[in-house]
């Protein structure tokens, strides 16, 4: 096992990636190449950047980190996007939207813990 897989983040990372590609599956056909995979890409984004950042420094972990974090504010400005084209409804929407910020203040702590 490698030591990122033992990361709550990244276990969260990937709990969020997997919610992401089961409800964009319902999503119109014509947003494939559009908001279906911009969040696809920045959700999965979470989870790669922790698992590449720690085979880095210390200092190079933190901006992976970073980027991490980064991602999901992405995913934010996608699922309001999603959810103005009702493509998601609010309740949907609030649960990824918490997810988001779990995500970003677990992701801000262990960066914090690094130094």
């Amino acid at each position: 096992m490698f030591k990122f897989e033992e990361l709550n983040v990244y276990q969260e990372a990937l709990k969020f990636a997997n919610e992401v590609y089961r409800i964009t599956q319902e999503w119109p056909r014509q947003e494939m190449f559009g908001l279906i995979d911009q969040l696809r890409r920045a959700s999965v984004s979470v989870a790669l950047n922790i698992a590449e950042g720690t085979s880095r420094t210390k200092k190079d972990f933190g901006h992976f980190l970073d980027l991490s974090r980064g991602s999901c504010f992405e995913c934010v400005a996608v699922l309001t996007i999603a959810r103005d084209q009702n493509y998601i409804n609010t309740l949907i929407y609030e649960k990824l939207y918490s997810s988001c910020v779990s995500l970003s203040r677990m992701l801000s702590a262990l960066k914090n813990s690094l130094s």
